[in-house]
Order: structure tokens, then sequence, then C-alpha cells
């Protein structure tokens, strides 16, 4: 069984809706009903009552659901004292990072930053936005970078987490450029005639930003969708190949806008700006607070 399957279970019991809850886990909604379906098989019982709505949980459903919560409070507990004895690493940061920053921001910033510290050790655990969010709210990691935009925030308590700033970030529509160096598609596109879309799975949280584009563009753009992935390196990869037009983060893009492969496919009215964020468990709540991860938090409040 996968942890993932009760952290999925109990998101359900709390919000009664599979779209809510695949949405909050940033997953697809027939992927998240699948992982509902593995759990109900390893269980062997009906869990969840999917003949009313809002979506009710089976008689068995109500007793794994206090037994779910106690086995992953129990799992962090002890994940937490294994840490606590760990005596390897301690002058490695871990990073947990979105696999978009991951491909993207964060090797450029990452150079950026042992310019200031030479002897810097890191280790980046790339996840998708819930799990790295996860990741850093267990313990599981020193600092979490993920973007953030007003529209879409992170689920993450001031009161116990600080956050810092490192830039920001557009996001726009790319698409292969034609011999004349002008975009195979462009938008808005029109009736008749289409853009081919390629987007991100639905529940992802880049997904969710491009929504936000097309429903505030003064001309909504006229779509064919004919490909989405949850990655953007995997848009890219498309767009390169001329399947269609993808909304991808400009730092992902630089070399490809440099070599003339990929170009803008709309105007400045199809783009949408991020802010970068990091994050960190605040001194007094940290649990284990790692002397070489205060020192990367002291140089980048330095650089404010």
């Amino acid at each position: 069984m996968d942890t993932k399957w009760l952290e999925d279970f109990i998101s359900l019991a709390e919000t009664r809706s599979f779209s809510r809850s695949a949405q909050l886990r940033h997953v697809t909604q027939p992927a998240f009903s699948r992982r509902i379906q593995a759990l109900e098989a390893w269980a062997g019982i009906d869990l969840v009552d999917r003949s009313s709505y809002p979506t009710r949980l089976t008689p068995a459903g109500e007793t794994f659901h206090a037994q779910a919560l106690e086995i992953l409070g129990n799992l962090q507990a002890t994940r937490n004292m294994m840490r606590g004895h760990q005596v390897g690493g301690q002058d490695m940061v871990e990073f947990a990072v979105p696999h978009t920053l991951a491909f993207t921001f964060f090797p450029h910033w990452l150079m950026d930053l042992r310019k200031r510290l030479p002897g810097l050790k890191s280790r980046l655990i790339a996840l998708n936005v819930h799990d790295a969010v996860m990741r850093m709210t267990e313990g599981g990691c020193d600092l979490l970078i993920a973007y953030h935009h007003p529209t879409q925030p992170l689920q993450i308590s001031p009161d116990r987490y600080e956050m810092l700033s490192l830039g920001h970030e557009t996001l726009a529509p790319y698409a292969k450029a034609g011999s004349d160096g002008l975009p195979m598609f462009r938008l808005p596109g029109r009736p008749g005639a289409p853009a081919p879309f390629l987007g991100y799975a639905s529940g992802a949280y880049m997904a969710r930003l491009v929504e936000q584009i097309i429903k505030h563009a003064a001309s909504p753009p006229v779509l064919d969708p004919v490909y989405e992935t949850d990655m953007a390196e995997g848009l890219k990869a498309m767009a390169l190949e001329g399947h269609g037009l993808a909304f991808l983060p400009a730092s992902s893009v630089r070399k490809e806008l440099r070599a003339k492969r990929l170009v803008a496919a709309g105007t400045s009215d199809y783009e949408l700006t991020m802010e970068v964020r990091i994050y960190r468990e605040r001194p007094e709540f940290a649990r284990h607070v790692k002397a070489s991860a205060q020192e990367v938090w002291g140089v980048l409040q330095s650089r404010r």
C-alpha cells in the first residue's frame, strides 16, 4: 500500500468531493479516483459511498478514517525520531522544489548562491507542488522553493513558516518557429482554425495559472487541446517538435529563444507573472535546525 493513498482518503473525508480533493492533491480526478479504488482493493471493502452527493464514507470508511489519521501520525512521529538520530549529511542543505522550478530556475539560482557560499552542499528533492509542500511541513527538507500567485496561494501557515522572495517569473505561450521565423501557431486562434494546445494536466498547479490567463484574456483564445502532461519540460519538448503551442516559464525557454527554435506565440495579454518564493520553518518551531541551512537563509536575507 502507498501511504499517499491514505493522504488521498483523508482529503476525501474532509472535502467530501472527488474533484476538490483531486485539485488539492494536484492530480487529475481520474487518477485520484483510481488511487481511492486501489486503497479499497487493498482494504477489501468499500470505504466510500458513491451513491450520494456530497460523497460520504461508508461505516467501514469512517472506522478506517480514524485509523488512517493515527497511522500517518505515527509514521511521521517515527520519521522525525529517525531524523533526530541522523548523523551523516548534517552539512547537506535539502531543497524541496516542484519539477518545473527544478529544471528551470533552480540550477541557475544555485550557481549564483554558490558564489556567496562556495562550500555549499545541496540535495534537490523534485516533487509535484503538493508533495513539495508536504515534504516541508513533515520536516523532510530544510527549504522549499515554489511559485506564488495571488489567485493560487499555497496553504502554508505564515505563523509557522517564513518566506523570502527570490524574484519573478513570466508564464507565456511559445511555439516552434517556422522557416520565416514566425510562430507556427499563435493566439488567439480563430473559429474554424483553433490553435493546437499543449496543456498541463488538470489539477496541476501550472494548469490553474494557465486557466487564469485564459479567463482574463481580452480576446479569449480558441484552442484545440491535443496533448497534456504534468511537466513543463514535457510540453516544451512537444512544442519544439511542432505539435502545438504551450504556456511555459520564461526561464525554461531561454536557450530555445536565443537559438530561435521557439518564439513567443501571443501578446502580453496572454502572460502572467509569478513570484518565486523560498520558505523555511521558523527557528522557534523547527524540529531540526541545520547550521548550513541557517547560513543559506542569512545570505538570502542580506540580499533583500
